[in-house]
C-alpha cells in the first residue's frame, strides 16, 4: 500500500487559525485492520466539543473514538477502543509555506532535503512525502522552515517512550506483538504547498529505509486497544522565526533541549577505570610481525574481535593516535609493555609508512599484501594530527625525531599542493595528487593538522593555509548551512562534516585573538547546533529479547552517523572541550550540561568488561555499529550490533573523550 494522499483543505495563516473548530486545518486519518485483511482508511471529522476539544468523528462501525484537547501549544490525542481494535492514527499539519520555499529538519535523519545523498537513501528526488520511525531521529519531531519569510513550524513528540515491540516482516501492514510507544512523524507537499505530519504507531512511507542505500516497501505498523482501554498522544505544535536555517537549527534545538531536559546517567565506572578497561583492547590486539605495526582495530567479527593485520591510519583504523594513546598511557601508569608498543609503532611508521611520493600509507592489508592506492585528505590530517601529538610529547620529554619531522613536513607540503584557490581540499586522490573525488566536505579535518604544525614547527605559513581553510569553510559550509560529505563511506549530510568543521574554528580560535578569535567563536557556535542535532535528546525504546533492551541501554548522547548510515556510534573524540569552551564563551550552560549528558552515556554503557560483555567477544573491544532502529547493515537489526565492527577508532574516540583539553594543552 502506497502512502494515500491526506485530503488538505485551504491553507489559512498559522496564527489566525488557533481556536477554530479545527485547529491549524489539521486532517485525520485512522486505519483499522483485522488480521489477515487490508487496513480500513477513514478520513475522520473534527467537531467541536466545548472550549478547544474536539471529538474526531467517522463511521459508527469503527468503534474507536477519538478526541484532542488543547491547551496553549499542546495537543492530547485520546483514543478509546469501543472494542479490541488494531489501528493507526495519521494527523497532517497544513502550513502557509511553499514546498519550494520549504527546508525541513528531522534530526539525525533529514537536512533541508536531503539532495546531497546518492541515489537510495531518503531524498525529496525520490518523494516529496515522507514519514518516519521516529527512533530514526536524535529528536522525536518534524519541523519545516520557510526560507522566504522566515518562519518554522515545529511539531514535537512529548510523550516518554519506553516500550517497543517487533513488527514482522518489516514491510507492509503489521500488526505488532505488543505494545510499543513509537510513533512516526514526516512532511510532504500538496497542491504546491508543505504540510507536516505525526502519527501512532509508526507509518514509515513512501519507503522504508533498512539498510544503507536500500529502500523497502513502505510500512505501517497497528496497536492493539481491548475493549474500554485508552491510549493518549501528546505532541506540542511551534510556531518560530529566525533569519536563516542556521538560526532556525539553533532555536529548534535549544528548544527541544530545554523541553525534553536529558539528564547525565550515573557512569558506573570512574575516568580512570574506563581507561584500564579500554587498555586492554591495546594488549590484545597489537600486531608486531610485519614492516607497520599497530592495532588490529577494524572488519573484525564481535564475536571474536580475531587480530588481523590490516593497519589504517585514520577513519576506522586510528593506528598512529591509538598508538599515541597507549604509550601516554603506559608511561603515566607504569606499563612498559603498552609504551613499547606504542614506540614500536611510531618507529615503524617512520621508517616504512610513507609511499615515495610523501603520503602516509593509509591502508594496509598484510593478509592479501595489497594497500590502497587511493589517499584521502581526511585520513592523511588524521595521521599528521596523531604524529605532532607524539612529537610534542617526546619534544617534551627532551627527545628529538629528525626524520619524523622531515616526513611530516613534506607530507604537509603535499598537503598544501593539493589546497585549491578558494581554501578546500579535495576529498581522494592519487599518489601523484591527481585528484579521483573533488568533494571538499572533509576539508576540515585539514585544519587541525595545518594549525598543530604550525606550532609545533612554529611557521606561518601552515596557520595561513588553516586560515585559507577557514575561509573555505566559513562560505561554502557554515553559510550555506551544507555539512556533507566527511566521512569516507558515504557520500551525504553527514554529522563528521559539523563535527569537523565545530572543530576547525575551535582550533584556529585557540591560536588567535581579538576579532578573529571572536569570529572564529562565532563560526564555531553556528557549526556546532548542527553538531549536536545529530545527538540524542532521548532513549529509544526497545522490546525485550533485544540484547540493547535487556542490558537497558539508553541512547541519550549517543550520535547517529550520517543520513546514508542510520545507526548510532560514539564518534565524539575531543569535542566535549568544544562544547565546555563554548559553554563559556558564549555563556551557554545547555553546551555544558549536554557534554555531561553525552560523556555519561558513552562512558561505560556499553563498555565490554568482565560480567558485562554485552555480546562483545573480549575486554575493552567497545562496539561500533549499535543499531538503534529498524537498521540491518548485514546481521541482526535493531536491539543488535552489526557482526562485523572496527573497534579501533572507537577506543581512540572514548580515549581522547576522556583525555580533557588536550587540543588546549598541545597548543600551548
Amino acid at each position: 500500500m502506497r502512502m494515500t494522499p491526506f485530503a488538505i483543505g485551504t491553507v489559512c495563516s498559522l496564527v489566525s487559525c488557533w481556536g477554530l473548530a479545527q485547529p491549524l486545518d489539521m486532517m485525520t486519518s485512522l486505519y483499522l485492520k483485522t488480521a489477515g485483511n487490508p487496513a480500513q482508511h477513514y478520513d475522520l471529522k473534527w467537531q467541536a466539543d466545548g472550549e478547544q476539544k474536539w471529538q474526531l468523528l467517522g463511521p459508527q462501525d469503527i468503534k474507536m473514538r477519538v478526541s484532542v484537547k488543547q491547551e496553549d501549544d499542546d495537543f492530547t490525542f485520546t483514543l478509546t477502543a469501543e472494542e479490541t481494535v488494531n489501528f493507526n492514527l495519521q494527523t497532517v499539519l497544513p502550513t502557509e509555506f511553499s514546498y519550494a520555499n520549504s527546508e525541513f529538519l528531522l534530526p539525525g535523519l533529514w537536512y533541508k532535503k536531503n539532495n546531497r545523498s546518492s541515489e537510495g537513501a531518503p531524498t525529496a528526488e525520490e518523494s516529496t512525502d515522507w514519514s518516519v520511525r521516529e527512533d530514526r531521529l536524535s529528536i522525536p519531531m518534524t519541523s519545516v522552515f520557510d526560507t522566504k519569510s522566515g518562519k518554522s513550524l515545529t511539531v514535537l513528540r512529548m510523550d516518554d517512550h519506553q516500550k517497543d515491540a517487533p513488527a514482522l516482516p518489516g514491510e507492509g501492514e503489521m500488526i505488532l506483538s505488543g505494545s510499543s510507544d513509537l510513533g512516526s512523524v514526516g512532511f510532504g507537499e500538496k497542491q504546491g504547498e508543505t504540510y507536516l505530519s505525526f502519527g501512532y504507531p509508526y507509518l514509515e512511507a513512501p519507503y522504508t529505509y533498512k539498510r544503507k542505500l536500500t529502500l523497502a516497501p513502505q510500512s505501517q505498523a497497528f496497536a492493539t486497544l481491548k475493549e474500554g482501554e485508552s491510549i493518549s498522544l501528546h505532541y506540542e505544535i511551534r510556531e518560530g522565526e529566525a533569519k536563516q536555517f542556521s538560526g532556525f537549527v539553533e532555536n529548534t534545538w535549544k528548544y527541544a533541549f530545554d523541553t525534553l531536559a536529558p539528564a547525565p546517567l550515573e557512569p558506573e565506572l570512574s575516568t580512570a577505570e574506563v581507561k584500564d578497561v579500554l587498555s586492554q583492547f591495546y594488549l590484545q590486539s597489537y600486531v608486531g610481525d610485519y614492516e607497520l605495526k599497530g592495532f588490529s582495530g577494524q572488519h573484525i567479527t564481535t564475536a571474536d574481535a580475531e587480530v588481523r593485520p590490516i593497519l589504517e591510519v585514520g577513519f576506522i583504523g586510528r593506528v598512529l593516535l591509538n598508538a599515541f594513546n597507549a604509550l601516554e598511557y603506559g608511561k603515566d601508569n607504569g606499563n612498559p609493555e603498552l609504551v613499547k608498543m606504542g614506540k614500536a609503532v611510531f618507529d615503524s611508521y617512520e621508517e616504512n609508512g610513507f609511499n615515495p611520493q610523501g603520503f602516509l600509507r593509509e591502508d594496509v592489508n598484510f593478509e592479501d599484501n595489497t594497500e590502497t592506492d587511493t589517499y584521502s585528505i581526511r585520513r592523511q590530517s588524521e595521521g599528521v594530527y596523531a604524529t605532532l601529538l607524539y612529537l610534542n610529547y617526546e619534544k617534551a620529554q627532551g627527545r628529538k625525531h629528525p626524520k619524523w619531522e622531515k616526513e611530516i613536513k613534506r607530507l604537509l607540503k603535499n598537503m598544501l599542493a593539493l589546497q585549491t584557490s578558494t581554501g578546500g581540499f579535495p576529498r581522494k586522490f592519487d599518489a601523484n595528487m591527481n585528484v579521483k573525488d573533488e568533494s571538499e566536505g572533509s576539508s576540515a579535518s585539514a585544519v587541525l593538522a595545518l594549525v598543530l604544525a604550525y606550532k609545533y614547527f612554529d611557521n606561518n605559513s601552515y596557520l595561513a593555509a588553516a586560515e585559507k581553510a577557514g575561509k573555505f569553510l566559513e562560505n561554502e559550509i557554515v553559510k550555506q548551512s551544507d555539512y556533507f560529505s566527511s566521512t569516507l563511506d558515504a557520500n551525504s549530510v553527514d554529522k563528521e562534516a559539523a563535527f569537523y568543521t565545530a572543530t576547525a574554528f575551535y582550533y584556529l580560535a585557540l591560536v588567535t585573538e581579538g576579532e578573529k578569535h571572536e569570529q572564529y567563536t562565532d563560526l564555531a557556535l553556528k557549526a556546532n547546533y548542527f553538531v549536536v542535532s545529530w545527538y540524542y535528546l532521548w532513549d529509544v525504546p526497545f522490546a525485550k529479547g533485544m540484547m540493547l533492551g535487556d542490558v537497558d541501554f539508553k541512547t541519550r548522547g549517543w550520535g547517529n552517523v550520517s543520513v546514508e548510515n542510520n545507526h548510532v556510534d560514539v564518534f565524539i573524540f575531543g569535542y566535549l572541550d568544544v562544547l565546555r569552551w563554548l559553554a563559556q564563551e558564549r555563556n551557554d550552560p545547555r553546551l555544558q550540561k549536554f557534554a555531561e549528558v553525552i560523556e555519561s552515556s558513552m562512558k561505560s554503557q556499553l563498555l565490554p568488561r568482565p560480567n558485562h560483555m554485552v555480546n562483545i567477544g573480549k575486554v575493552g573491544y567497545h562496539p561500533e555499529v549499535v543499531q538503534h532502529t529498524n537498521w540491518d547493515y548485514g546481521h541482526f537489526g535493531k536491539g543488535f550490533y552489526n557482526d562485523i565492527f572496527a573497534p579501533g577508532w572507537v577506543v581512540a574516540s572514548l580515549w581522547e573523550m576522556l583525555s580533557e583539553d588536550r587540543a588546549r594543552k598541545n597548543l600551548k
